[in-house]
């Protein structure tokens, strides 16, 4: 049987976490020779990124900015990829917010996957991967799909019993996949 996989894709589009004017704090460097930071989240992969916005430009959080190959508006570089630890205190406050904001704008690619997650080895399954979920809810899923599948997370929570919010358990695996707490990564690419 085939497991999904996370796709090898650069992030194309990214929300602004936090911007920082006149770099990190922490860069003891003068000021003309400081550099200005964005830490911000892909969208498709939930990639925590460190960029270089051009100059002359000035970012909010939440502000969606391209990212991919081509021509950027307002990114000059993408510095690499970092850490929740790395990340300023408006960034993580705002992480979540985003995050949430993302699942629920991409709902059925959540969906889906309830809909088409498969066994990892022949004791373990995606679905037991999230948080709050055992054998007994995964049996409810996938007894529930083949039937019909699902369409959304309320049609996911009316037909499995006792299941927890669905939005809330993704979250939740994306933050332990994004803290580098996971073994099998389902959602986040590090």
């Amino acid at each position: 049987m085939e497991t999904q996989e996370i796709k090898k894709t650069k992030e194309e589009n990214a929300i602004v976490l936090d911007f920082l004017p006149n770099g990190y704090l922490f860069d003891k460097r003068p000021s003309h020779l400081k550099t200005p930071i964005v830490q911000a989240l892909g969208i498709e992969k939930f990639t925590l990124l460190e960029l270089v916005p051009k100059k002359g430009i000035f970012l909010q959080p939440h502000d969606e900015i391209y990212i991919g190959e081509g021509k950027r508006e307002q990114i000059h570089h993408i510095n690499g990829k970092i850490g929740l630890d790395k990340l300023t205190g408006t960034a993580r406050k705002e992480v979540e917010f985003v995050i949430i904001d993302i699942i629920k704008k991409n709902e059925k690619k959540f969906v889906d996957f309830f809909n088409k997650a498969q066994p990892l080895t022949t004791r373990m399954h995606q679905i037991e991967l999230l948080p709050g979920l055992g054998k007994k809810h995964m049996w409810q899923i996938i007894e529930e799909r083949k039937d019909k599948p699902f369409e959304s997370f309320n049609d996911i929570k009316a037909r499995v019993k006792l299941m927890p919010d669905p939005e809330k358990i993704i979250f939740k695996r994306i933050i332990a996949e994004m803290g580098g707490e996971e073994k099998y990564m389902l959602f986040v690419d590090v």
